[in-house]
């Protein structure tokens, strides 16, 4: 997994699978937040997403107050969201 940002836009590329790869998404999503009240996540190829950082995307929804847009390169990735009823709530598209 890879992840940068620009200003208040992150992109994700390659699977999110692991604990390392939550800690970077995270520590990178805190510092971007420190400077933006909203933000774009782009996932570009993902196939899954683990359930730590769901939590930590409705973390930053529901606590932090942080309006988020999240654009989906994958089809299952989409899917498993809307499965787990968070489209509406992550602002989730396909991209």
């Amino acid at each position: 997994m890879n992840i940068s940002t620009s200003s208040n836009i992150v992109t994700i590329t390659g699977n999110i699978k692991s604990i390392n790869d939550f800690q970077e998404i995270k520590s990178t999503l805190d510092i971007t937040k420190s400077q933006h009240n909203s933000m774009t996540i782009n996932i570009i190829d993902s196939l899954s997403i683990t359930s730590s950082v769901i939590g930590y995307f409705n973390k930053l929804i529901l606590k932090d107050k942080i309006n988020l847009n999240m654009n989906i390169g994958n089809e299952k990735l989409l899917e498993l969201i809307n499965d787990l009823n968070l489209v509406s709530i992550f602002n989730a598209k396909r991209a």
